[in-house]
């Protein structure tokens, strides 16, 4: 049987009378990309944290490849890499300076980490800012330089915790392009609160209240919502929301910007009646259920399994 990149089991951890972990078990198979999707306050931080060894745990233990990653620090160390969500690396210093310095931190010989710079900053497309202080660099261009000296030692298992948080969509999607080129070479475990980022993990778990409310592929989470989704379009959403939430209490409703999702009626002709009743003019149609929608699904036990009416 193959060891798993990581495995948790147990794992609890309280600050003061707060129960930010609450007895979660977390397997990673080798080489895959998963996420863990929730928003802020759900507890990925505070998991991704005793995952590298940073948090101790107040319960449980946590193996990066077989090992402990409190009894076999000097081994697991240097398995695992970790990208906390501040930008960590040194503002005065220029790109190629912070590449050189966390080298020598993580003890890579200077053979070594010629080699891999070029490689990371070809792979990164970093090469034509080696010389630009690190504090004059675009938001995108420091996630991608803490990625090369989170990288540059090599590791198996790659933590990182909102990586793309404050970061344009442009340089998001670059840096999961980056993050899918390392599928199957380093496993990738990534805290995220953006829902459409679970789209491009190979597993997602989804975690709330310091619990993993569900773990398995994008795909099968999706379809764990078995009746429609309905996508309203109408002139004023906030208000069509507090009406719909509080006439169908068993459907599940968000906002998408300008327009409603509900689930759980098996027409939408009811909620348009009431909107219409309302003095509020409105469209709808029939959607794929987005990962958005298997979290509000899942996270609000699944009352959208069309139990609310039709």
């Amino acid at each position: 049987m193959t060891t798993p990149a990581v495995l948790a089991t147990g794992l609890v951890r309280r600050f003061d009378k707060l129960v930010a972990v609450r007895d979660v078990d977390f397997t990673v198979p080798e080489g895959s990309v998963v996420g863990i999707i929730g928003p802020d306050g759900a507890g990925k931080t505070t998991l991704i944290r005793m995952l590298v060894g940073v948090l101790a745990p107040d319960k449980g233990t946590v193996a990066i490849c077989g090992h402990d990653v409190h009894k076999e620090r000097d081994k697991t160390r240097l398995l695992l890499g970790y990208m906390s969500q501040a930008f960590g690396l040194y503002r005065d210093l220029t790109v190629a300076e912070n590449i050189k310095f966390f080298g020598q931190l993580r003890l890579v010989s200077r053979k070594d980490r010629i080699e891999r710079e070029k490689r990371l900053l070809d792979f990164t497309r970093l090469t034509p800012f080696v010389k630009r202080p690190a504090g004059k660099l675009s938001g995108g261009m420091k996630q991608k330089l803490g990625l090369i000296c989170t990288l540059l030692h090599e590791p198996r298992v790659l933590f990182l915790d909102e990586p793309t948080n404050g970061v344009d969509p442009v340089s998001r999607r670059e840096f999961w392009d980056i993050l899918g080129e390392l599928r199957g070479r380093v496993t990738v475990v990534v805290a995220t609160p953006y829902m459409d980022e679970a789209e491009r993990c190979d597993l997602v778990a989804l975690m709330g209240e310091g619990e993993i409310l569900a773990f398995d592929t994008p795909e099968n989470l999706r379809a764990s919502i078995k009746g429609p989704v309905w996508e309203v379009e109408t002139t004023e959403p906030f208000t069509a929301a507090e009406l719909v939430s509080e006439a169908l209490p068993l459907a599940d409703v968000q906002l998408f910007g300008d327009l409603l999702h509900v689930l759980g009626p098996d027409n939408p002709d009811e909620v348009l009646r009431m909107l219409r009743g309302a003095g509020l003019g409105g469209e709808a149609r029939q959607v794929s259920p987005s990962m958005e929608d298997a979290y509000v699904h899942i996270t609000t036990g699944g009352a959208a399994d069309g139990e609310a009416g039709s």
